[in-house]
C-alpha cells in the first residue's frame, strides 16, 4: 500500500486549467482517469486526510504510485481525452459498463458494388450501415425475410456471390424472387444501390411516404386492370405493416430519440437503453457496472454516453437524448454530442407525457436488469472466492492467487510446436492478456535444441524464460529491478522475439519488435508482460513442472509460484514433490484450475491449426523474395489459376502491374524448383478434377491438396 503523500505534486505545479489525469501503479499500469474544469482544484481531493476519503477513492490513491496529467483547452476537449483513454488503458478504477450480451444489428454495406443486407455483431466498419441493436438475431431475420419482398436486396455471403456468377445461375432466393440476382445481371449495380437505399430509408422510419407511393401503384394498376401487378403490390403493402407491426407505436409524434435509464446500489448499477426511431422502438441493450469510484448517477449517464456515442456520428446521435440525471457540467456534454451529430442535441429530462411513460418503462427494464445480475453475480463471487480460497490452500500460498497464468504446448507429431499463455484474474478470464508463442529452440542468443520433435519439457522451459525475461527486463528498464543477474535479462534475447501482444481471439501474426516499440515509458496500457501473476500453472505433470521452475530459478525470481495438472487423473503436482496434492472431484478450486488448463489448451491448439493450414496452403510464390500478398493476389487474378500463371511467359508476366521482368524471371524459376501439385480429389465422385474445378482460382496462390489431407492426423495433435 502507498502513501498518496510519497507521490503527491509540489504546491504549485499543477495548473489551474481544465485537463485530463491519470494515477499509475507501482508497474506503471495506467489504473484511474479523470477529467477535471480545473485540475488543481480536483487532484487537491485526492491528496486529503485518507479518513475523509470515500473507500474507493482511498483503495484507488493507496493503490497508485504516480500521478500526471494533460493540460487541455475546453471542457469538451477533456471529454473527449477523457474517453480516449479510458478506452485505450482500460484503468481498473474507472467505471466501465459491459454488455450483458453481443448484441446483434442489421447492417447494410454500403461500401461494397453490391451492398448486402446481414447480421452482425462486434464492432461497426466504415461505410456500413447499422440499424438496432436487436435482442435477438432472429427477430432480424425474420423482418428482413418480410421487406426482401418489396426490397430485394443482396444478402449472400461473398463467395456464394462470386459462385453464382462464375456459373451464371442465381441462388434461391434469386429464383422465388427475394433477390434481384445483381450476380447474373438481371439488375444494374446503380440501380441495386439505389434499391439498397430505399431500404436503408424505411429501416429508418421513413415508412409513411413509400406505403402511399405503393398504394398509389396498386390503385393505378388496378384502373389499367393490371391485376396480377396490383396483387404483387397489394402483398408488399402487407409485407411492410406486417413488418411495422413488429415495433408498436411508443410516441405519437414520430420522435427519433434514445432514452437512457439507471438502476443502482451502492455497489453496482445497471444502465438500459432503448432506441427509439420514427416513434418506434427500434433497439435495446444493457450494461452493468461495478462502482469503483464515488460517482452520482449524473457521472454514470455521463460515462453511459461515452461508450454510446464515443464511435457514432451523424444519424447514428439522435436529436434527442432523454436521461434521468444531467451531466455537471451539463454544457460540454452537449457539445461534444453535438459535434458527434453534426447538428443540435437536445438532452434532458423527460418531466410529462408519453415520453415520461416511457421513461418509467426503461427504468423498470433496468431495475430487473440490476436484480438478475446481482441474483448471478452473488452465485459466481461465492463460487470463485471459494476456489481461489481452496487453491492457495492446497498449494500452500501466502493470499489468494488473484492473476493466473497458464502454459501448453501443442504441436502436430513435433511440426508446428506453439505454445500458449491465458491469464485469469480473480477467477475470470482476461483475454486482452492472452499471449502465444512459436518455439524457437533457443534460450537469449544460445540455439539450445532443434525446436522440433515432441520435446514439451524443452519448450515449457524455453516459454517460461522468455515470458519472464521480458518481465524482468521492463523492471531494469523502469529501474525497480536492481538484483542484477549474470544472464542480463532483456539484452541476452530480444524480448519482444516470438511473442506476440495480440488481444482477444485474434492476437494477430507472429512477429519481432523490439522493446521500445511496444513498451515505452508512456506507455501504460495492461497488453505488456510487466504485469507479474501470483501463480503459474503448466498443462503437465513433474517433468513440466520441473522446467518452468527451472526456468524461474535461473532468473532469480523466487516469488512465483508454480503448479501443474496432469490429464490422466487431474493431479496436481508442485516443484520438488514426489507425490501430487489430490483436491477432491467436488473441489471448486480444481474446477477452476480445470478451466484454466482447457482454456489454455483450447488457444494453443488455435494457433496450432492457423500454422498447419498456412502451411499447407503454401506455394511456390510464398518463396519468391519481396513478393507480398498483394502482388501475389493481382498474379492469379490476372491469369485465373496458377495452372494458367504456371504455364506463362515471362513477357506475359510481366504484363501484370508491379512485375517487372526479374520478379518475373524468379517466379517461373520458383515453378520449375517446386515439385508438381497435387492432384485434388472430388471426394463426392473419387474422380481427379483439374485445377480450375478445385478452386484455386482467385482467392487462393496455393496449391490445391487432395480433400482430407490436413485432417489425417488431427486426432495426434498435442
Amino acid at each position: 500500500m502507498a502513501d498518496p503523500s510519497s507521490y503527491r505534486p509540489k504546491p504549485g505545479q499543477i495548473p489551474d486549467s481544465p485537463g485530463v489525469y491519470r494515477f499509475r501503479d507501482e508497474h506503471r499500469r495506467v489504473i484511474y482517469v479523470g477529467k477535471a474544469k480545473s485540475l488543481r482544484q480536483r487532484l487537491a481531493n485526492y491528496f486529503q486526510d485518507l479518513a475523509g476519503l470515500h473507500p474507493r477513492t482511498r483503495t484507488m490513491v493507496t493503490t497508485a504510485a504516480s500521478v500526471e496529467w494533460t493540460v487541455v483547452s475546453t471542457e469538451v476537449e477533456a471529454l473527449q481525452l477523457e474517453y480516449s483513454w479510458i478506452k485505450e488503458y482500460d484503468p481498473r478504477f474507472n467505471v466501465k459498463y459491459r454488455d450483458d450480451k453481443s448484441y446483434p444489428y442489421l447492417a447494410v454495406t454500403m461500401n461494397e458494388e453490391f451492398p448486402r443486407v446481414q447480421v452482425m455483431r462486434g464492432h461497426k466498419k466504415k461505410g456500413v450501415r447499422y440499424f438496432g441493436p436487436y435482442a435477438h438475431a432472429w427477430a432480424i431475420r425474420d423482418t428482413v425475410d418480410l421487406l426482401l419482398r418489396v426490397f430485394p436486396v443482396r444478402t449472400c455471403s461473398a463467395g456464394v456471390f462470386k459462385n453464382a456468377s462464375r456459373t451464371g445461375r442465381p441462388c434461391l432466393l434469386g429464383y422465388i424472387g427475394k433477390c434481384s440476382a445483381p450476380c447474373v445481371g438481371r439488375i444494374s449495380p446503380d440501380d441495386h444501390w439505389e434499391l439498397a437505399d430505399e431500404f436503408c430509408d424505411f429501416m429508418t422510419g421513413r415508412t409513411g411516404t413509400y406505403l402511399r407511393r405503393l398504394e398509389k401503384q396498386m390503385t393505378e394498376a388496378a384502373e389499367e386492370m393490371e391485376y396480377e401487378r396490383a396483387a404483387r403490390l397489394r402483398d408488399d403493402i402487407g409485407a411492410l405493416k406486417k413488418a411495422m407491426e413488429k415495433n408498436a407505436v411508443v410516441l405519437a409524434d414520430a420522435t427519433d430519440a434514445d432514452l437512457i435509464a439507471v438502476a443502482e446500489d451502492e455497489l453496482e448499477a445497471a444502465v438500459q437503453i432503448f432506441h427509439v426511431r420514427g416513434g418506434r422502438v427500434r433497439g435495446q441493450r444493457g450494461w452493468v457496472t461495478d462502482k469503483v469510484e464515488e460517482i452520482t448517477t449524473g457521472a454514470l449517464v455521463e460515462h453511459a454516453l461515452q461508450q454510446l456515442y464515443g464511435e457514432e456520428t451523424g444519424d447514428a446521435v439522435p436529436k434527442e437524448v432523454l436521461v434521468p440525471a444531467l451531466p455537471d457540467p451539463l454544457e460540454p456534454v452537449q457539445e461534444w454530442l453535438t459535434a458527434r451529430r453534426g447538428s443540435n442535441v437536445s438532452l434532458r429530462i423527460p418531466q410529462r407525457g408519453d415520453k415520461r411513460a416511457l421513461m418509467e418503462t426503461v427504468e423498470r427494464n433496468a431495475q430487473q436488469s440490476l436484480v438478475l445480475h446481482k441474483t448471478k453475480r452473488a452465485s459466481d463471487l461465492t463460487t470463485r472466492s471459494r476456489a481461489l480460497e481452496e487453491i492457495a490452500e492446497a498449494l500452500d500460498l501466502d493470499s489468494a492467487p488473484l492473476r493466473i497464468e497458464c502454459y501448453d504446448i501443442s504441436h502436430l507429431q513435433g511440426d508446428d510446436v506453439v505454445a500458449s499463455m491465458v491469464v485469469f484474474e480473480d477467477g475470470l478470464a482476461r483475454k486482452s492478456e492472452y499471449r502465444r508463442f512459436e518455439i524457437k529452440g533457443r534460450v537469449g542468443d544460445t540455439q539450445v535444441w532443434h525446436g522440433e520433435g515432441q520435446d514439451d519439457v524443452r519448450s515449457m522451459h524455453e516459454v517460461i524464460s522468455r515470458r519472464f525475461r521480458r518481465y524482468l527486463a521492463d523492471k531494469e528498464r523502469t529501474g525497480e529491478w536492481v538484483d542484477g543477474n549474470p544472464d542480463n535479462p532483456g539484452t541476452s534475447e530480444n524480448p519482444g522475439t516470438s511473442e506476440n501482444p495480440g488481444t482477444s481471439e485474434n492476437p494477430g501474426a507472429t512477429a519481432d519488435a523490439p522493446i521500445a516499440s511496444s513498451l515505452t515509458e508512456d506507455d501504460g496500457r495492461p497488453k505488456r508482460f510487466a504485469y507479474p501473476p501470483q501463480l503459474v500453472v503448466v498443462d503437465g505433470g513433474q517433468p513440466q513442472v520441473a522446467a518452468a521452475k527451472r526456468a524461474l530459478d535461473e532468473l532469480g525470481i523466487d516469488d512465483i509460484a508454480v503448479c501443474g495438472l496432469a490429464k490422466r487423473l487431474e493431479e496436481v503436482w508442485l516443484p520438488g514433490d514426489d507425490d501430487p496434492v489430490v483436491l477432491p472431484r467436488t473441489s471448486e478450486g480444481l474446477y477452476l484450475l480445470q478451466r484454466v488448463r482447457d482454456e489454455a489448451h483450447r488457444f494453443a491448439i488455435t494457433y496450432q491449426r492457423t500454422k498447419r493450414a498456412k502451411r499447407f496452403r503454401a506455394g511456390p510464390l510464398d518463396d519468391v523474395p519481396g513478393l507480398g500478398d498483394a502482388r501475389k493476389q493481382a498474379l492469379v487474378k490476372h491469369f485465373g489459376s496458377m495452372k494458367r500463371l504456371r504455364s506463362a511467359t515471362i513477357d506475359q508476366i510481366c504484363e501484370v502491374p508491379g512485375i517487372g521482368r526479374k520478379t518475373a524471371e524468379t517466379i517461373l524459376a520458383a515453378f520449375a524448383s517446386a515439385a508438381p501439385p497435387a492432384p485434388a480429389v472430388n471426394t463426392a465422385t473419387g474422380e481427379i478434377m483439374d485445377e480450375e474445378e478445385s478452386g484455386t482460382t482467385s482467392d487462393s496462390p496455393g496449391e490445391p491438396v487432395a480433400a482430407g489431407a490436413p485432417e489425417d492426423r488431427r486426432g495426434q495433435e498435442t
